[in-house]
């Protein structure tokens, strides 16, 4: 007889004051490599995730990846091999696996690969383009997300203006746009032309259209944008559209 559906597999409860052993169940279906956080929910409310032998609708049940026994239809779920992958997108493409607007994904550039599930490592806009990092080691991404490691990622911008020193001064003090300050580490012009100029923007950390909110503030319209390095880590000659995985060298190059 099929075990009778579970609400949460039946645990110690934490003394006062503790947080729940493990990580939701949810995201241990991600960090094991199955799928993502939001195509696990939909799993676990389908009723085909099983803890321990029991079927599981709690999504945020507190599992342990490493000891506990998960099972999706009927089979065990195992960590997936570390995958470390760059990609170099082009424009058009928006970075998130499913998209309600039929849109074309950075995960159309995987095609040719035979992978694990893997999340990007931060976004870029769909009008935004060049190096994106993809993974399913999600500490390596929460390290590299997060702002205290000062990770610089550098950008090649093309604005539709000749930058003089005033204004570069202006965009070098930041801005507040709808109560968030934003700033760069660095900005340099990379060369000029007739009515447009490229430059070199380095951030600490990469809010949501960090650059263009920014240049927009001082009234400077981007016409490309294209991220180049992700701290000692170049785009290099990798063509638009395609990915690969990441070298031994490479990957010691975010260590330490």
């Amino acid at each position: 007889m099929a075990p009778r559906p579970n609400a949460g597999w039946p645990r110690p409860s934490p003394s006062a004051g503790a947080s729940p052993p493990g990580v939701s169940l949810c995201r241990a279906l991600s960090k094991l490599g199955l799928c993502s956080r939001k195509q696990a929910e939909i799993l676990v409310a389908e009723g085909r995730v099983r803890v321990a032998g029991k079927i599981v609708r709690n999504g945020s049940l507190r599992v342990d990846p490493g000891r506990d026994r998960i099972e999706v239809d009927g089979s065990r779920v195992v960590a997936s091999r570390k995958v470390y992958l760059m990609i170099n997108k082009p424009r058009g493409l928006v970075t998130t696996r499913d998209d309600p607007q039929d849109r074309g994904t950075v995960y159309d550039c995987l095609a040719e690969l035979d992978l694990p599930f893997v999340s990007p490592v931060g976004r870029l806009d769909k009008a935004s383009e060049g190096l994106l990092l993809m993974t399913n080691d999600t500490r390596f991404a929460q390290r590299l997300l997060d702002p205290a490691s000062h990770v610089a990622k550098i950008y090649h911008v093309q604005i539709g203006a000749l930058p003089d020193a005033a204004l570069l001064a202006r965009l070098r003090a930041g801005a507040t746009v709808d109560g968030e300050d934003l700033t760069a580490r660095s900005i340099d012009i990379l060369r000029s032309g007739a009515s447009t100029a490229w430059l070199e923007v380095t951030l600490d950390e990469g809010r949501n259209r960090h650059i263009r909110r920014l240049l927009g503030a001082h009234d400077v319209e981007v016409l490309r944008l294209v991220r180049v390095a992700i701290g000692r880590l170049r785009l290099g000659d990798l063509a638009k559209g395609k990915a690969r995985h990441l070298t031994a060298e490479e990957l010691a190059l975010f260590q330490g």
